[in-house]
């Protein structure tokens, strides 16, 4: 056809160019390839081996109960109600025994009330007559299990037991329907009661003692981590603001305010800042768990554990904006930040090892005096400050030009200089006069990398100073627009210094609060006395 007049040319590809399944092991589901997927559980298992075992323990106790349907003699006692076992066991099982005491308290309390709601409204209902019967059954659940139990878990002092309200609405609707159809509301609530009970004996037995996870364990490792962490943030950020001499700035986005996954350091403070739910949620389960272990105390302090992580929490904001500094746009040049290093770097080790030696006492549940080592860390910040106090001039440069208006300032090019070295030449003579010999040297040294700071800035709209244009770049300019905004920015860069160790200074401040935090749990919780 294709010879002749408006044919049409279609091309058929052959078979064997038909396309082929890329791979073969792919499964059916999704395309993800089944080794990959083996890997990730496996990998997921080997990061907590408690995973595995809350699965095997919840396994072992659906197994017990099931066992009561799979018997005849217990299923002739109770029927199709035993099933009611194994719902319990499904919801009232958690990862830890403390949470698992509490989920059974609302089953059990919500079971309660909502078998005696039934059986009262069941037989006021009875007494009705049958018109009226299903009328008053109609409205009690549109009541009770719908309205009023909505409403009175919504109260904010009575959230904890939300659990419990939806238990009392699903079961207060079960039982007065099943017996209105069956006719005893009684014996129906009963069986149901002994089920529940059954399944939630299994699911304590099993979880207390079958590899227990207790809540309060994993509420001290945490906070012991947190103290840890912390210190370790502390020590990392400073030792990276003293070393790199060329700090990277990465480029403003939406990941620059969110994270940093390349630094530790940001990944630990994170960590310690996002604890407060885990805290609080451990802390309310471990007070359902009976004594155990080392915490052998009726009424054990779980509470200070939350205000201990609060204070912790307090100090590590400071940590997190010392990250902040660490990652400006405005930095102060490497020499002048290598000038403080001694200081700088004692006063972060000495809040450190506190750090840590408090954390290390409540893992070992002692109770130590701080004396020496907070007076360590106090003395090493007042020595950080007398040396910011003593060469404050090297943070806070200014120029002046000389007081004789009469005298001429030196002429300078007509054209500005093409390189910033020959300008900063320029400038060093113009204001040489007005340094002292002391800061002289380091002021020269440091010229260069501010210069080059200002330019990589001056480019970026949104960047301090906003320009479009590197004022440097232009065809021309005027000297008494040019230094000033040079010397503002100086200014500035060296003020960055300035707010990195004020920062510093403000965590050993609030690490006073942290040592009282600390003292106060180890006098409620009764820590072994050991004097330093």
């Amino acid at each position: 056809m294709n010879g002749k007049k408006g044919s049409v040319e279609i091309d058929i590809p052959p078979p064997n160019k038909a396309k082929q399944p890329e791979d073969g092991n792919k499964s059916g589901f999704q395309g993800f390839p089944c080794k990959a997927w083996i890997w990730s559980a496996w990998e997921f298992c080997k990061d907590d081996v408690d995973r595995v075992i809350f699965s095997f323990k919840v396994g072992l106790a659906v197994l017990l109960v099931s066992l009561l349907i799979l018997l005849r003699g217990a299923y002739e006692i109770f029927g199709t109600n035993i099933i009611w076992s194994i719902i319990t066991v499904a919801i009232m099982f958690e990862y830890t025994v403390g949470e698992t005491f509490n989920r059974g308290f609302n089953r059990a309390l919500g079971s309660l009330l909502a078998a005696i709601l039934a059986i009262a409204v069941g037989q006021l209902a009875q007494l009705t007559g049958r018109i009226a019967e299903p009328i008053i059954i109609g409205l009690s659940i549109f009541l009770i299990a719908g309205a009023i139990t909505s409403f009175v878990k919504l109260w904010p002092s009575l959230v904890p037991y939300e659990h419990g309200f939806r238990v009392i609405i699903f079961t207060y609707c079960f039982i007065i329907v099943s017996g209105y159809r069956m006719g005893n509301p009684i014996r129906t609530s009963m069986d149901r009661l002994y089920s529940i009970a059954i399944g939630g004996f299994v699911a304590a037995f099993v979880n207390v003692l079958v590899f227990p996870m207790w809540a309060g364990e994993q509420l001290h490792e945490e906070l012991v981590n947190s103290f840890n962490s912390l210190a370790d943030s502390l020590e990392e950020c400073v030792k990276k603001y003293l070393e790199d001499e060329e700090l990277n700035q990465a480029e403003f986005s939406e990941k620059v305010m969110d994270e940093f996954p390349d630094e530790p350091a940001y990944r630990k403070c994170r960590t310690t800042l996002n604890s407060s739910a885990k805290l609080e949620s451990l802390a309310d389960a471990s007070k359902w768990e009976p004594p155990h272990g080392r915490f052998r105390n009726f009424f054990y302090p779980w509470s200070e554990y939350v205000k201990v992580g609060a204070v912790l929490r307090y100090c590590a904001h400071e940590v997190m904006a010392l990250h902040g500094v660490l990652h400006s746009e405005i930095q102060a040049p490497y020499n002048l930040r290598i000038a403080f290093q001694s200081e700088i770097q004692d006063a972060a080790n000495q809040a450190a090892e506190l750090v840590r030696s408090l954390g290390k006492d409540i893992w070992n549940m002692k109770r130590s005096l701080k004396t020496s080592l907070l007076n360590r860390v106090h003395s090493s910040t007042e020595r950080l400050q007398r040396v910011i106090d003593m060469h404050s001039y090297l943070l806070t440069p200014h120029y002046d030009l000389p007081d004789n208006s009469s005298n001429p300032l030196p002429k300078l090019s007509h054209v500005l200089p093409t390189t910033p070295y020959d300008f900063l030449d320029q400038e060093d003579d113009v204001c040489s006069t007005n340094h002292e010999k002391s800061s002289n040297h380091l002021t020269q040294n440091l010229t260069g990398s501010y210069y080059e700071m200002i330019r990589k800035q001056s480019r970026r709209l949104n960047s301090w100073p906003s320009s479009e244009v590197d004022p440097f770049e232009k065809g021309g300019g005027s000297r008494i627009g040019i230094l000033p905004q040079m010397r503002a920015v100086k200014s500035t860069a060296a003020l960055s210094l300035t707010t990195f160790t004020s920062l510093l200074i403000e965590f050993v401040v609030r690490l006073d609060h942290l040592v009282e935090a600390v003292d106060e749990l180890s006098k409620m919780a009764k820590f072994k006395h050991e004097d330093l």
